[in-house]
């Protein structure tokens, strides 16, 4: 049965009203994220510097920066160390520590429960720079863990020389834990008891409960968490460069602090955008996976 032209029309109508208060957000988003990453993509295909004459009249070379990362030594370095990154304080420490928070403060009384939430937050909410600064004097040669080692007459090393991956992991395990365990904190509440209280009385042990009755039951949340924490992490730069500078010999340089070194250290504008552009596709990859799992577990 065909639809009446008015009809059609009237539809037509009302899906265009809906859409005009979302008119200025997507202009925004348009403006201040989609055309920065068309530029970037563009640049990443001119030989674009900041200083001489590539930097008035960038020419077009093709795909000539992205053929040079596979002759790069330090590109396939970075990107290993991206995922290590990204796997090791993304979806292991934080998504892991930030769920057993929770779920801890959730046993816990008041009292504690607000003391644990307050001192997890407190780093979350610090200025990233501040933050990062507050992790260097941690991990330093002087710095307070070998001032408190030395307290039990150890030796503490130079633990951003030494172990600067270990670091910084570290240090953005305990900068952003506070996210997840606010995700989880809200999902866990959410969860029915009598369900829980049912998987008691038939003997469940408590990891039992969690794992065949909580976990399903916020798998949804655990996802969005996974999904956000990766792409944050993906783009975690001021902590790392204050911290290491990417160093030492390029033991810590993530794709993020390789792009800026290129960019703006060395000037190459064409072939830090390429590298720029290359972690965004990686982060288009984990968003799309991320979101075909939450429209999996919606059906």
């Amino acid at each position: 049965m065909a639809v009446p032209d008015s009809t059609r029309r009237r539809a037509t109508k009302r899906g265009i009203i809906r859409l005009l208060p979302v008119v200025p957000s997507i202009l925004l988003l348009a403006l201040f994220f989609l055309a920065p990453v068309a530029w970037s993509f563009g640049a990443s295909f001119t030989d674009a510097a900041l200083t001489g004459k590539a930097a008035l009249h960038p020419q077009w070379v093709g795909v000539d920066n992205y053929a040079r990362m596979l002759g790069d030594a330090v590109f396939p370095l970075a990107a290993w160390l991206t995922v290590v990154f990204v796997g090791a304080s993304a979806i292991l420490g934080q998504n892991l520590l930030g769920l057993a928070i929770a779920v801890l403060m959730g046993k816990a009384g008041g009292a504690m429960s607000s003391f644990v939430g307050t001192a997890v937050v407190a780093a979350w909410v610090l200025p990233e720079i501040v933050a990062a600064f507050a992790a260097y004097a941690y991990f330093s040669q002087d710095g307070t863990l070998n001032q408190v080692l030395g307290m039990f007459g150890l030796r503490g090393a130079n633990w951003l020389y030494a172990l600067p991956m270990a670091t910084i992991i570290l240090a953005n395990i305990w900068r952003g834990t506070a996210f997840s365990m606010l995700v989880y904190r809200a999902a866990l509440s959410e969860v029915p008891r009598d369900v829980s209280e049912a998987a008691l009385m038939d003997g469940a042990r408590g990891w039992q409960r969690l794992a065949y009755i909580t976990l399903p039951i916020i798998r949804g949340s655990i996802a969005t968490n996974l999904m956000l924490i990766t792409l944050q992490t993906l783009a975690v730069f001021t902590l790392i460069w204050v911290m290491t500078a990417g160093g030492p010999s390029n033991a810590s340089t993530t794709l993020p602090v390789l792009a800026y070194q290129e960019a703006f250290k060395l000037g190459d504008i064409g072939y830090g955008t390429a590298i720029a552009s290359v972690l965004i596709l990686i982060g288009l990859v984990f968003g799309a996976a991320y979101v075909r799992l939450l429209r999996g577990d919606k059906q």
